[in-house]
């Protein structure tokens, strides 16, 4: 029962390779995994759940005590918390860890290198619209598609945009 909590490996190896694949999935996650309006496609979690079993290995090694796992979990928030803290601190760090929003519709009109690039369908947004009651892009003077993936959307009327309540389930 000892060896639970003994460490079988080098602390800062630990802290070395999960740094070194935390910063790697972070800039893989960056620059993929904004494509789809507002959410996640299954595919992205897929691939998420895929690259995490992946990377276990080559940040973990052999691991094989509860000890050696919470250095590695430590690490990893370690370096969330530290990146939300400089992106927060700094506006330079924020830009590089968010995408900047992107135009997608002005005054009506669809910027279709900026749907290219992103591989979005005008379908796709069409239904985000719809998800804020605007069923004619006529109606928008401005659609950005933000860094979290969220459309934001200014009317042509000045009228208030409303967002659908995300579905909260039962207790939370």
């Amino acid at each position: 029962m000892s060896d639970w909590f003994a460490l079988t490996v080098n602390p800062l190896e630990l802290v070395v390779r999960g740094s070194v694949m935390y910063v790697g999935l972070l800039l893989v996650v960056r620059f993929l995994l904004r494509r789809d309006v507002g959410s996640m496609s299954m595919a992205d979690v897929l691939f998420i759940v895929l690259i995490a079993d992946a990377s276990q290995n080559a940040m973990a090694g052999d691991y094989k005590s509860i000890t050696d796992g919470a250095v590695l979990v430590a690490t990893l928030v370690a370096w969330n918390v530290g990146l939300d803290w400089l992106a927060y601190r700094s506006r330079t760090i924020r830009g590089l860890l968010e995408a900047p929003s992107l135009l997608i519709i002005k005054d009506g009109k669809w910027i279709r290198p900026n749907l290219k690039k992103e591989w979005i369908t005008t379908d796709e947004v069409l239904a985000k619209l719809r998800e804020v009651g605007i069923d004619d892009i006529a109606a928008v003077r401005s659609a950005c598609l933000e860094s979290d993936g969220e459309l934001g959307v200014i009317r042509r009327d000045g009228g208030q945009v409303h967002r659908p309540q995300k579905s909260r389930q039962a207790g939370a």
